[in-house]
Formats: structure tokens, C-alpha cells, sequence
């Protein structure tokens, strides 16, 4: 889940500043339980690809602000 949702943020299906799907919305989507849509999504703000505001939401960053492009273990 988080490799897909990484390739579609940088194939630019998901543009910078966009609000990235709820994570009931995105377990849903996937058929995955919310925990791994948590994981998935904290996964993607290591990796530098979102960022959440709090009372907000997760946005999807611009690619020249992006530092963390590294994996880590336990990817879904």
C-alpha cells in the first residue's frame, strides 16, 4: 500500500498540496485494516512524500521539500 501510494505521489497522480485520503478512506481502498493504513501513512511522512497538520489533514508534498527518501522496514 504505501510503495503504491509512493509511486503514484511521484508519478504526479497525486499533486502537491492535495489532501491525501482519509485513512478510514484509504483502508477501505485497500481492503486493509486501519493500522495498516496508520503505518502506511506515517511510512509516507518518514519518507518525506506527505505531511499532516494537525485538525487538518495529510497533504501530499512538493517534490523539492522532500529529504526523506529512504525505506524502512515493514513497508506494505
Amino acid at each position: 500500500m504505501c510503495q503504491h501510494l509512493a509511486a503514484r505521489i511521484g508519478a504526479g497522480e497525486l499533486e502537491p498540496h492535495t489532501p491525501l485520503p482519509a485513512e478510514r478512506q484509504l483502508a477501505a481502498e485497500y481492503r486493509v485494516s486501519l493500522g495498516t493504513a496508520r503505518h502506511a501513512t506515517r511510512l509516507l511522512r518518514f519518507r518525506g512524500l506527505v505531511v499532516t497538520i494537525p485538525a487538518k489533514g495529510t497533504y501530499i508534498t512538493d517534490a523539492k521539500y522532500r529529504t526523506g527518501t529512504g525505506s524502512a522496514e515493514g513497508e506494505d
